[in-house]
């Protein structure tokens, strides 16, 4: 008799699902069972893409544009998930941008711009989801912070300072929430092999990493599948798992 998957039945809403990380992590869990809601900000065509790819694979997705920046279409974007799923089980904090640049010549705009999406955007989506959770007693939030939110880096003071935002974020939610069963986690990846990091000068990078190589995007998403999935993960609460090729050993 076949075994169910994981997460057949249950509602995951991924941000910022339309390339990179967060696709792969849509298509990670609707290959654990989950429909997926693929949140884009203005990429229509590959939240498309990520969608057609999970219905190839026999999975069930559809995509919803906002811009989790923007409190009112955070809530129009929950309510859409519920009114038509009645239930959301799974939230992933994926969406972040970045806008680098040394403190002293940092505009205020690109701080304030990459603290709104990065850090209040987590915040928006998460207290959006909790009324449900809480009332369902049942649900998994699983935060993307980044290593720089634990160590720093130079050139990404506002990129760090949101990051290290989630961490804590994470962590005062999952204290808030435990009583009624949701748990809320974060996994925070190294040097992922992505658009970001394309351009980068990968040989003090690589230095730097004792596996002595890049990370991929289904490394992550695999690290964000066992905390929404897998039940040895329902004990997990307030943690921070580090995908970083041992950077980050703390």
């Amino acid at each position: 008799m076949a075994v169910a998957a994981p997460l057949t039945g249950q509602v995951a809403l991924v941000t910022g699902a339309s390339r990179g990380i967060g696709a792969a992590i849509a298509l990670e869990l609707a290959a654990n069972g989950a429909t997926v809601v693929v949140n884009y900000a203005s990429s229509e065509q590959a939240a498309a893409d990520v969608v057609g790819a999970i219905e190839a694979a026999g999975g069930r997705a559809w995509a919803h544009r906002a811009n989790v920046a923007e409190e009112a279409e955070v809530e129009a974007m929950v309510k859409a998930v519920l009114e038509r799923e009645g239930r959301l089980d799974v939230l992933v904090n994926n969406a972040g941008i970045t806008r680098d640049g040394l403190l002293m010549r940092m505009k205020t705009a690109d701080w304030q711009s990459v603290i709104d999406l990065n850090l209040t955007g987590v915040f928006l989506c998460t207290r959006a989801v909790s009324r449900p959770m809480l009332k369902a007693r049942s649900g998994r939030i699983i935060n993307i912070t980044s290593v720089v939110g634990l160590c720093g880096n130079a050139g990404q003071a506002n990129y760090s300072a949101a990051k290290a935002g989630v961490i804590g974020l994470t962590r005062s939610n999952a204290a808030e929430f435990a009583a009624r069963g949701v748990t809320v986690n974060a996994v925070a990846p190294g040097f992922i092999q992505s658009d970001m990091t394309a351009s980068l000068d990968k040989e003090p990078i690589l230095k730097a990493i004792p596996l002595g190589r890049m990370g991929s995007a289904a490394e992550v998403a695999g690290a964000v599948r066992f905390l929404a999935a897998d039940p040895s993960a329902a004990y997990m609460t307030g943690q921070v798992l580090q995908v970083d090729g041992g950077m980050v050993m703390r």
